[in-house]
């Protein structure tokens, strides 16, 4: 496997944002993105199906965001977030995808910390510092995305430091399944583009992330894990039914075994079309 390499200048960078049904907690999300020292060059919501409360959102959001603001959304069919995702790779424009669920705020030195840390040949598994639901009930009734270290109701604290010259020393898991999760990655867009994307074979809560990762790691991309630099902050939630999640670690396993790097249900249906897929 070739070492990591850096990128000849700084990558364009799309940031997805995952979300359905919880248009308070987007809202938030879109301030913290506002507040950021670099902007993305283009957000996109990538909307599992949301009723026009979230729409509305996007659209008063739209008004005077300082970058483009793309809504994608498809019709509520149950969970289906690895289809979302890749309907929103497929209309991101840069060379950078940033991915982060709709719980997660964002520090206002997210996207220059990832922009900074990204290397060709590999993708990043970032972290995340967990807020409690009372910590979670007060920001979104403030509509305030600025989070202090001092204040009561964070776990996982070390999580929510900023210290970017520590980041290099954090090395983590290698593999696609120990602390992967899907909330909040980065992936140059062309890796996805020839892995084919998320499997949207998975549907339902769990694994499509891992299963993903996996096959990247099969091609050749290694996973780097980032602290103390994208910090993130994840708002409280009641946890998604795990109903799903043994058809669909059955899936991941074969994944596994079979040491795929691609799918046949993904950015591009037909297994033929790898070819031209690479070729965008």
């Amino acid at each position: 496997m070739q070492s990591p390499t850096l990128p000849a200048s700084r990558p364009t960078t799309s940031l997805i944002i995952a979300t359905y049904n919880w248009p308070a907690a987007l809202d938030v999300i879109l301030r913290s993105v506002r507040a950021q020292h670099v902007l993305p060059d283009e957000v996109l919501v990538a909307d599992d199906g949301s009723g026009d409360a979230t729409r509305l959102v996007v659209v008063q959001h739209q008004t005077d965001f300082p970058v483009p603001l793309k809504h994608v959304w498809h019709e509520d069919q149950g969970f289906r977030l690895a289809a979302i995702r890749n309907e929103a790779i497929r209309q991101a424009q840069g060379d950078y995808v940033l991915q982060i669920d709709g719980d997660i705020v964002l520090h206002p030195r997210f996207v220059e910390a990832h922009a900074a840390f990204a290397r060709r040949g590999t993708y990043v598994q970032g972290s995340r510092c967990m807020m409690s639901q009372e910590r979670t009930a007060r920001m979104l009734q403030d509509l305030e995305p600025k989070v202090s270290l001092f204040q009561s109701g964070l776990k996982n604290r070390l999580n929510g430091l900023y210290m970017p010259m520590l980041s290099s020393l954090v090395r983590g898991p290698s593999d696609p399944d120990r602390r992967t999760r899907g909330c909040h990655m980065a992936f140059w867009r062309s890796d996805l583009l020839a892995v084919n994307g998320y499997d949207e074979r998975f549907e339902g809560w769990g694994r499509e992330d891992s299963e993903m990762a996996a096959r990247l790691i099969h091609a050749g991309i290694r996973r780097r894990n980032f602290k103390f630099g994208a910090v993130a902050f994840h708002l409280w939630h009641p946890e998604a039914t795990r109903a799903a999640f043994p058809a669909n670690h059955e899936r991941y396993v074969a994944t596994i075994e079979k040491r795929s790097c691609w799918c046949d249900v993904g950015l591009l249906r037909p297994s033929g079309a790898r070819k031209q897929l690479l070729a965008v």
